[in-house]
């Protein structure tokens, strides 16, 4: 009998050796990532002062809400070109992230960044300027329009995103002709900002149907970080936070089956770059469970919507068919969306605030179906649109449209006139000094709005006019000075997305072209 003792005794001494090493493993491992943590920057805001609405809390406080099922957190994208910065500006990008608590099941939802919504008190802008007061005003804003109840956040910047993407080694993305160009074009300022490089695109021949997703390629970072960038193709901003998601949804699952030095070193190179008011322990409780998430649907909102193409374009939360200023809807669906709640009946906050944003749009004007965005309206200065409420009614307090000529942003607010410095706040003719509120066009004073009366897009800021495609002379953006995008053909038609087409229907590319191409269908 004393030989099988022996061996149980060998066998008990080798499982304990085992043990013993993923013990000693799993402590290196957990030594690793606490020292790591450490590079996340705390938040300098206070977020004692991220504000919950009182309804929405009280039924927390009940447990009648099946927000309590949940945890909400607020993901920002930040346009810095700062290395390290996250802060003192608006969000690029607004994403509210809802995880399962028992299914640890993830969705997500872009909020659009033109959005009008209450920013702060009895103010009302672009949801994207609440980031610029501080993170946690930018919390309170989600939370108070949308019912929610968020109390922690993390931002990156755009050379998070580019490190994250060459740590893994690249991300193979379908795209369109038009997504391949615009991330070419987008490619020039990324690559310089971020300081890393990338192969151009060699753009395919050009379909039929520039927007149909028809080309698989393998991105780095640069370029994948250029592709969430795009905001000229036929869907806008809309395409824009679709393939942002879409870019998280592949970075996740990729990270899943990356080892431990890939992570170690995303983690090093990232975390600087990173500030979440997420406590360090939290973190590392999650990481051991994030393997089991799952991250398969996403949205926009708000789901339905029309533009009010006045000071840059604002998007206006609507009824889903209709024109009617409605947040209360959407908050409606958000909450279907993110918490599966059939009969969510929004607070009383939301509703006031939908009833809020309808007398400001009353006085904007009728809403339109297409957004207008041009490179010279989305370069300006100080894109921040402000109406607040005086007590005596609603009061432009914008400040948004500078001069793209002078730079002059002394106009009261309103987009001042490049030729004669009127500032009364609707577009002027630099030509005539027409009024209307219709582009017109600078050489010829025609204002049939579409560019086909025959003139010249003339430069108000230099007053050249040979921009025209007919010259070799570009379209030169007045905010940024750059010279290197679409030229007008000659025939004045501009597509969905705000840039003139050439004569043969093709746009100008900035710089050169071309990628390692992924056989496979697109998805």
């Amino acid at each position: 009998m004393a030989k099988p003792r022996s061996k149980t005794k060998k066998i008990l001494f080798a499982v304990e050796i085992i043990v013993l090493l993923l013990f000693i493993g799993g402590l290196y491992v957990y030594g690793q990532l606490n020292s790591k943590m450490d590079k996340i920057q705390q938040p300098a805001a206070d977020t004692s002062q991220i504000q919950v609405n009182q309804e929405v809390q009280e039924s927390i406080e009940a447990e009648t809400s099946k927000l309590t099922g949940f945890t909400t957190y607020a993901l920002f994208g930040i346009d810095h070109r700062d290395k390290s910065a996250v802060g003192g500006m608006n969000s690029d990008t607004m994403i509210i992230a809802s995880v399962n608590n028992d299914t640890k099941d993830v969705k997500l939802a872009s909020v659009y960044r033109d959005t009008l919504l209450n920013v702060y008190g009895e103010t009302y802008s672009k949801a994207n300027a609440a980031y610029a007061k501080s993170p946690a005003e930018a919390v309170s804003m989600l939370n108070r329009n949308m019912d929610l109840n968020i109390t922690d956040y993390a931002t990156v910047n755009f050379n998070a995103l580019a490190s994250i993407v060459d740590a893994l080694g690249g991300l193979d993305i379908d795209m369109s002709y038009a997504e391949i160009e615009h991330m070419n074009n987008y490619c020039v300022e990324t690559s310089t900002d971020i300081g890393k490089d990338y192969t151009p695109i060699e753009l395919p021949e050009r379909p039929e149907d520039i927007e149909k997703i028809d080309y698989r390629y393998h991105l780095n970072g640069v370029q994948v970080t250029a592709y969430c960038r795009i905001r000229y193709t036929a869907s806008l901003d809309m395409g824009r936070t679709e393939r942002q998601r879409k870019v998280i949804q592949l970075i996740v699952q990729k990270a899943k089956k990356a080892g431990l030095p890939t992570i170690f070193k995303i983690m090093d190179e990232v975390f600087p770059m990173v500030e979440t008011s997420v406590d360090k322990t939290e973190i590392l409780q999650l990481l051991p469970i994030m393997i089991g998430y799952s991250m398969n649907e996403t949205v926009g909102f708000p789901t339905a919507f029309k533009f009010s193409n006045v000071k840059g374009s604002v998007i206006v939360p609507t009824a889903e068919g209709t024109s009617d200023v409605d947040l209360v809807s959407n908050v409606v669906a958000l909450h279907k969306f993110l918490y599966g709640d059939e009969a969510y009946v929004p607070s009383s906050t939301v509703q006031d605030i939908s009833a809020k944003i309808a007398e400001i749009v009353s006085g904007l004007g009728a809403l339109e179906d297409t957004q207008v965005i041009t490179p010279e309206t989305e370069n300006t200065t100080n894109d921040t649109i402000i109406f607040e409420n005086n007590g005596n009614g609603w009061s432009d307090n914008s400040g948004d449209y500078v001069d793209p000529g002078t730079g002059d942003g002394s106009g009261g607010g309103d987009w001042t006139d490049p030729g004669t410095g009127d500032g009364s706040g609707d577009w002027e003719d630099p030509g005539t000094g027409d009024g209307s509120g219709d582009w017109e066009d600078p050489g010829t004073g025609d204002g049939s709005g579409d560019g086909s009366g025959g003139g010249d897009w003339t430069d108000p800021g230099t007053g050249d006019g040979s921009g025209d495609g007919s010259g070799g002379g570009d379209w030169t953006d007045p905010g940024i000075g750059e010279g290197g995008g679409s030229v007008d053909g000659g025939d004045g038609s501009t597509d969905a997305g705000g840039s003139v087409e050439g004569g043969d229907g093709s746009s100008e590319s900035v710089g050169g072209d071309s990628g390692e191409v992924v056989p496979g269908e697109a998805a």
